[in-house]
């Protein structure tokens, strides 16, 4: 069996080591991997390689960032040169960006089976460019591989039950897997000035708050009023800090900005931190998994176990809500569970299991 997996972004990354160490382990296996330069930034995209051991990628598109019309186009024109090349019995794609949705039409164009890893997840926003690209490449893939009974359901109300998979979670897969070697080399806290447990996490760099000046603001008020009270501790994304300085935006000298960091070290500031904000699904599920609050700036959430399960609040960018919220936790922390909502950390062997015996 011959795979092409298309990947472009640090949340693919992470998710794609997990199945391809598995890969690599598999006799009568193999795996190619399209990388579609969507994040391109050596401090977004190589250090995750490096860290995470996952094989050099065969081709690397380099498309960068742009509109989404145009960053898409020019993936698929790429990605299709390179399947007619290789021609794969499988293309394998993952979550929700331009580049999944890139990997699923033009494979799905040239009548060659899709697997979606993180198939059926849901926020039911469609003002949200994941959205869209979501739910394309589900009714597009062959197998969709999901994490969790909600996106099970979701892809039965879509009439796509018949290729949904549950697999469980290749991030929960990820947090085992890595958690002793991010203990052996990740950074000390020492060294970001930080101590276990006292002080917040932050990450912010989805579309919808960075571009929208309203939103941006209320985020940064409520983080400069929480950093009076709990230090706070920013790896900041390049396309937020570009916002933020082109609105020029006062910052409070408490909050500790950083330059993004690879994923031993925020796994380190993720199980350390005493509460977590962010804009990301996949922290939301990191800081779930490591039993630390979470202040999602969202207006909504696809993994909605977090949320019953009481460890993440949905807030928006609301400066009142934010801070309510995060003062709530501090206050009044959660108490562990036993409830694996994510699966038994083997959703990797699931999916090349069912990769290996599924007839197409």
């Amino acid at each position: 069996m011959r795979v092409c997996t298309i990947i472009g972004a640090r949340p693919q990354f992470i998710k794609a080591a997990a199945v391809s160490a598995r890969f690599a382990a598999e006799q009568g296996a193999e795996e190619l991997l399209i990388h579609t330069g969507q994040h391109y930034d050596p401090e977004m995209s190589k250090v995750f390689f490096e860290e995470l051991g996952i094989p050099r990628e065969k081709y690397n598109l380099k498309i960068g960032s742009g509109p989404h019309a145009a960053q898409t186009g020019r993936m698929m024109i790429g990605i299709e040169e390179i399947l007619l090349r290789e021609k794969p019995d499988w293309v394998m794609i993952y979550g929700d960006t331009n580049s999944t949705l890139a990997g699923a039409l033009a494979a799905s164009k040239l009548n060659i089976p899709v697997a979606h890893v993180e198939g059926g997840m849901r926020s039911f926003n469609r003002a949200m460019p994941e959205e869209i690209n979501r739910i394309v490449s589900d009714h597009l893939s062959e197998l969709n591989f999901c994490s969790t009974g909600t996106a099970m359901h979701n892809l039965k109300n879509e009439g796509r039950g018949h290729s949904s998979v549950l697999s469980g979670d290749v991030m929960y897969d990820c947090a085992l897997m890595f958690a002793g070697l991010a203990a052996q080399r990740g950074k000390s806290l020492q060294s970001f000035q930080i101590e276990t447990k006292k002080y917040a996490l932050v990450t912010c760099h989805r579309a919808e708050n960075t571009d929208d000046p309203a939103r941006l603001g209320g985020i940064i008020n409520a983080l400069n009023e929480l950093s009076a009270t709990l230090p706070v501790l920013w790896p900041m994304h390049p396309r937020t800090r570009k916002y933020i300085e082109s609105l020029a935006m006062p910052l409070s000298s408490n909050l500790n900005i950083i330059p993004p960091v690879g994923y031993l070290d925020i796994i380190i500031l993720e199980r350390n931190a005493r509460l977590i904000l962010t804009d990301s699904g996949g922290i939301q599920k990191e800081a779930f998994f490591y039993d630390v609050p979470c202040v999602t700036m969202r207006d909504e959430t696809e993994w909605v176990e977090t949320v019953e399960l009481g460890w993440n609040s949905i807030v928006g960018a609301d400066s009142k809500r934010i801070l309510a919220s995060a003062n709530a936790f501090i206050s009044n922390p959660p108490v562990p569970s036993n409830a694996k909502p994510y699966g038994d950390g083997h959703a990797a062997n699931k999916i090349l299991k069912h990769l290996l015996t599924h007839n197409v």
